[in-house]
């Protein structure tokens, strides 16, 4: 594609999707051509909040726009597998949201079908592509606090009590663990670069029939551990320390990262800022954008292989818990 305009394609118009369209105003060489909804009147309220020339009251219309180059899915992550596979069939790249499906069995097969189709696929993982924590990265690549021994990472708000909302809402695959759990067990998988060789767990699992809070300690080979925790009912906070043999690191709320702090023993620390406008999920469009442009069909920062292995990890920790939901079938997960 070299270095022309990218036309992304908006698969649900909903809270998410109004957040990454907003930000892709500060991704340069990205433009908005359309958006699609469950209800054509959804659709089009989105498009013209946004300034967006097209609206297409179904998904496959949006996955048969010929000037449309990369699918942004933007739904609830129950619904992804199905979205997936309708826009890779059409030969669109996407970048899909977190959870990137339910299952690992579901990513193996999106990631498949990308590439019999020939197309782009990345999961919209955007807190890797955010300046502080591209530092981070850079600062355990230099191993400025030498080895890494230990993270705890904490993600965690209280939504109040909806059983019918979302995130208390089994059929809708809600709980802890894939709203809010991902952030942090995505990121064990970045600092370690492995999945964990044990897990221990505890929950709590709710009225709804979710989980509510959880705990889980990862064991790693060489004795490096993580520590993470995830809640929808109780705020517990945001942050992340990354502990070494010769410093740690701080990250104050993770996820959405402005800035991280470098501690190397017997020096002063080091501060790293991010004084950005936009509020970041630019920077995971950008990525998706220069991969397009090279003719690459996956990120190397948000591999297809680890996010497989990343939903295997969160297949084990829901098999720990025996939690299940109403739509999962036998043969079907």
């Amino acid at each position: 594609m070299g270095n022309t305009t990218v036309k992304w394609g908006i698969l649900g118009a909903g809270w998410i999707s109004g957040k990454f369209v907003r930000d892709l105003a500060y991704a340069e060489g990205a433009e908005v051509a359309a958006v699609a909804a469950r209800s054509l009147s959804k659709a089009e309220e989105f498009a013209a909040e946004h300034s967006i020339p097209r609206a297409y009251g179904s998904y496959e219309e949006l996955a048969q726009d010929p000037e449309v180059d990369i699918v942004y899915i933007g739904t609830i992550h129950p619904a992804h597998k199905e979205n997936l596979l309708l826009c890779l069939k059409a030969g669109k790249s996407v970048l899909c949201e977190k959870p990137f499906t339910m299952t690992a069995a579901e990513a193996e097969v999106a990631a498949r079908a990308a590439e019999e189709n020939g197309a782009f696929l990345m999961e919209a993982m955007w807190t890797r592509f955010l300046p502080p924590i591209r530092k981070v990265r850079e600062w355990l690549r230099d191993e400025k606090i030498g080895e890494v021994r230990l993270l705890k990472a904490d993600f965690g708000f209280d939504a109040g009590w909806n059983p019918e909302g979302r995130l208390l809402n089994p059929d809708q695959g809600g709980g802890a663990l894939m709203d809010a759990g991902i952030y942090p067990i995505s990121f064990a998988s970045y600092v370690f670069g492995q999945q964990p060789k044990r897990i221990e767990s505890t929950v709590r699992i709710g009225e709804t029939g979710v989980d509510e809070h959880f705990s889980l300690l990862f064991d790693y080979e060489g004795g490096k551990s993580a520590a993470l925790n995830g809640a929808v009912r109780l705020a517990i906070g945001e942050d992340a320390w990354i502990v070494g043999t010769k410093g740690r690191i701080y990250i104050p709320k993770f996820l959405y990262a402005t800035s991280a702090t470098l501690f190397v023993d017997g020096e002063d620390p080091v501060e790293f800022h991010d004084e950005r406008s936009a509020e970041g999920y630019c920077f995971e469009a950008e990525e998706a954008m220069a991969c397009l442009r090279a003719g690459k069909r996956q990120s190397s920062v948000m591999p297809l292989a680890e996010t497989v292995a990343i939903m295997e990890t969160l297949d084990a920790i829901r098999g720990q818990w025996k939690l299940t939901y109403p739509f999962e079938k036998e043969g079907n997960v």
